[in-house]
């Protein structure tokens, strides 16, 4: 299966992308994940993207492209992906669709975590307690939450009018998501539905 999964800041999208990677037998491709093992790597464009964030820069579309589809290029991918936080924006999407055009590889579904936001924004503050994070305060949570409204909501229409979206409550237990999530996915593949909102 070639998946996508989209959600706000705090939906757990992580924790979920883990569960359906694992229950597909598939590998959850994190772009943060990614580039936070290019602080270690050696190579010419993790070099690069390390000068990137040193400097407090924001990692282009260019270079974000160019490390996806170096991801989606290797073995364990041929069977499927998840992708976890990529795309973000339009151009991404574009950069994608052209990619998998060439690879023939469809997507089969994207997932949308959907999440009340001041669920969310309690979720991340409570988080912040235990983890310790100051830079998880309400201010910088709402910012954040904005920027997902602005620049990644817009594809969550895109997807829609393809009928690949898969909406789903992201809200409850980590258990109870991944449940809602599988059912959702497989009334998607059998074209009963193509969202699935409530519990």
């Amino acid at each position: 299966m070639q998946l996508l999964i989209i959600g706000p800041p705090g939906a757990g999208k992580g924790t979920q992308a883990k569960l359906i990677a694992e229950h597909y037998q598939i590998p959850a491709i994190s772009t943060g994940d990614i580039f936070r093992a290019m602080k270690t790597s050696d190579t010419p464009l993790a070099r690069q993207v390390r000068a990137i964030m040193e400097s407090g820069g924001y990692v282009s579309d260019e270079i974000t492209n160019e490390i996806v589809k170096d991801r989606l290029a290797q073995k364990d991918c041929q069977t499927g992906f998840l992708l976890d936080g990529y795309p973000r924006t339009l151009q991404q999407v574009e950069t994608l669709d052209d990619y998998l055009a060439e690879t023939r590889r469809p997507l089969d579904a994207v997932i949308s975590l959907v999440a009340d936001t001041d669920e969310v924004v309690a979720r991340l503050l409570r988080r912040s307690e235990i983890d310790g994070r100051s830079d998880d305060n309400e201010e910088t949570i709402r910012v954040r939450l904005q920027v997902y409204t602005e620049q990644t909501e817009p594809l969550l229409e895109v997807y829609r009018k393809r009928g690949l979206l898969v909406a789903v409550d992201g809200l409850g237990e980590i258990e109870e998501v991944s449940e809602r999530v599988f059912a959702a996915l497989d009334a998607h593949r059998e074209g009963k539905a193509t969202e699935l909102i409530e519990p």
